[in-house]
């Protein structure tokens, strides 16, 4: 795993809500993450493109891109990532969303979720 300069593990948050996107930050960086934040898809792609992660943490719904279309993106050009993804969403009872979840075998974690249940679902090997 390519790690960043200072060596800190690098995460991905892909996320619209400035408030969970904040609490991800605090609670990575704590845990002594490097983090960027990308609002949508689109913009993570980039970031991807330009930069390697350890792991990325995508809300399932997001404008432009959303984290399915962004998942299946990554699959294809980045398949390296596919296993370095944990979704969260506020849609888990939703048909599509707990159809895509069961499908893809991803971990998940809920909205809303505490900052102990975020550092919970870290993998303990990134």
């Amino acid at each position: 795993m390519n790690t960043s300069g200072a060596g800190l593990k690098r995460i991905l948050v892909v996320e619209d809500e400035p408030a969970i996107s904040n609490v991800c930050w605090r609670v990575f960086t704590t845990e002594g993450f490097e983090v960027d934040i990308a609002d949508n898809g689109r913009v993570a792609q980039d970031m991807i493109e330009k930069k390697q992660y350890d792991l990325c943490l995508v809300d399932i719904r997001t404008p432009e891109m959303n984290g399915k279309e962004f998942y299946q993106w990554l699959k294809e050009k980045h398949p390296q990532m596919e296993q370095k993804v944990i979704f969260t969403t506020g849609d888990v009872m939703g048909g599509d969303t707990q159809v895509f979840l069961e499908q893809n075998g991803r971990p998940f974690l809920p909205k809303p979720f505490t900052p102990d249940e975020l550092r919970a679902i870290l993998p303990a090997r990134i």
